[in-house]
């Protein structure tokens, strides 16, 4: 009962007047940012870092809170409408939201994504209040090759799953691999792949390879086919919000996607890029109706979006319990905290308990919020398939290039991003999976990190790696994922 006597506690502080004001900004703020491709909820919270300075920390942090869920709902809506994520972890969410939106049913997929949001928030949240010093635990049994094994499950599943065929899905990989070892090796402090180049240095940054493989090479690829009279898109076909039938296929997926995405995005390393991709992974393993996977199915939106949410959630648990941050927004807020001078960990819960619980009670206002925003503008979101295309991705472009200039203002990230949305046009065009590239760049220097550490713990000698039950299983289940579907193929031709 302490943790729910602290909540109602915090529930006074979050429904002060002024509070509310400051959720509703960061609620409309972040939802804005996530339309647009490129911006996200890290760059978001550092660009107000300054701005927030003479505000009371418990507004500043409560507008915060807002802005990272608010990002996480208006992700969803260029991934599905335009094929651009704005973060990355909403790329599987394009997967089959896109493919939805071309068919006509964008309104369907916006639905299901903003009411799985709104279940994952607020399931992950009440996970967040009751059980985030059990959640911090977690961080104490995954040792190095635990990590390791989990992130080569990724690997291996993401690369037989996405695409046409497994050579592709892991040529796609390797690309991915191969920029994410751009930059200083961290261990011996030499430079990898940077070709001469100070500006490689510090590697290449996720917004610019994200941006660049869907949001240029979709553009190219879209203006490369453009016609006079391009196909009429209905994007209100098959009824302004979900049907019956949707609501019986999306349900599961949402509650599925929340129980992935808030351990793993407690997790250090976890992020909501693994999350994401196994709730997909997982739908179109179960779903009745596989066919329509690669064509706009339901299930494919829900999960992964579900998850999305759930991982923002579960990012704040070692974030406020431990001050360990998880990902580049938990970073950034981390920052914040120290700005105001407050260092997250367990004495935050006992020395700044209002700012901590009114925080916490603003992610369920904060939410609801964002659904009462989200759910009618539907209709005004799919009007933006109707614009003419010319124009559509010409504003895209622009957003594209301000939102790469404002993360690092610099040139070599616009030639880059140049460079990589050719290859996207070009992976596009030959049905090359993009999904594996990001894995491979956001999981491949976190898999080399921990491989590192397992091996130095155990001398050098690999069967550290398997030395756990849990790194065993994990490496057992990733062989039985990329080898198993070719044998069982087998046995059913012979048999």
């Amino acid at each position: 009962m302490d943790a729910f006597d602290s909540l109602m506690v915090g529930f006074g502080v979050a429904l002060q007047p002024t509070h509310l004001m400051w959720a509703f900004v960061g609620s409309l703020l972040g939802t804005a940012i996530g339309v647009l491709p490129g911006i996200g909820p890290a760059l978001t919270i550092a660009l107000l870092l300054p701005v927030t300075v003479k505000l009371a920390p418990t507004a500043a942090f409560i507008m915060f809170a807002g802005v990272l869920y608010g990002a996480m709902y208006g992700g969803s809506t260029t991934s599905i409408l335009l094929n651009t994520p704005g973060e990355s972890g909403s790329m599987m969410t394009a997967l089959e939201g896109n493919k939805m939106a071309r068919a006509g049913r964008g309104a369907a997929a916006l639905a299901t994504a903003a009411i799985g949001s709104f279940v994952a928030g607020t399931i992950a949240t009440l996970a967040l209040t009751f059980l985030a010093p059990a959640i911090a635990e977690l961080a104490f049994v995954f040792g190095p090759a635990d990590y390791f094994a989990l992130m080569l499950l990724a690997f291996t599943s993401v690369s037989v799953v996405m695409g046409t065929s497994r050579v592709r899905g892991f040529i796609a990989l390797f690309l991915g691999l191969a920029m994410g070892v751009v930059g200083i090796d961290g261990p011996t402090g030499q430079a990898r792949l940077a070709f001469g180049s100070p500006a490689l240095l510090d590697g290449i940054d996720i917004t610019v390879v994200l941006v660049s493989l869907f949001a240029i090479g979709e553009i190219l690829y879209v203006a490369s086919r453009y016609r006079h009279a391009p196909p009429a898109v209905n994007p209100l076909a098959g009824g302004r919000w979900m049907t019956r039938q949707d609501w019986r296929r999306s349900w599961k997926p949402w509650l599925r996607g929340t129980c992935l995405g808030f351990p793993i995005g407690a997790l250090p390393a976890g992020g909501s890029e693994i999350p994401t991709f196994l709730s997909y992974t997982i739908e179109r393993r179960l779903s009745r109706h596989k066919e329509e996977f690669g064509k706009g199915a339901i299930e494919g939106v829900a999960g992964p979006e579900a998850a999305n949410n759930a991982a923002a959630a579960g990012i704040l648990v070692p974030l406020l319990t431990l001050g360990l941050p998880t990902s580049a927004t938990a970073a950034v807020l981390l920052a914040a905290f120290q700005s105001y001078g407050l260092q997250p960990g367990p004495f935050l819960f006992v020395n700044s308990a209002d700012l901590v619980w009114g925080l916490i009670a603003s992610l369920y206002i904060g939410n609801l919020m964002l659904l009462v925003l989200n759910l009618p503008l539907v209709g005004l979101w799919v009007r933006l398939l109707l614009i003419p295309r010319p124009y559509l991705y010409a504003g895209i472009l622009v957003f594209a290039l301000v939102g790469i200039w404002g993360v690092g203002t610099s040139w070599m990230d616009l030639l880059l991003m140049f460079v990589i949305g050719l290859v996207g046009y070009v992976m596009r065009v030959y049905d090359f999976p993009i999904a594996p590239v990001l894995i491979g760049l956001i999981l491949g220097p976190l898999a080399e990190t921990q491989l590192r550490r397992a091996l130095s713990i155990g001398e050098g000698n690999p069967l550290v790696l398997v030395s756990s039950p849990l790194s065993a299983t994990l490496i057992v289940l990733a062989f039985a994922v990329l080898f198993l579907p070719g044998l069982l193929r087998r046995l059913r031709a012979n048999a």
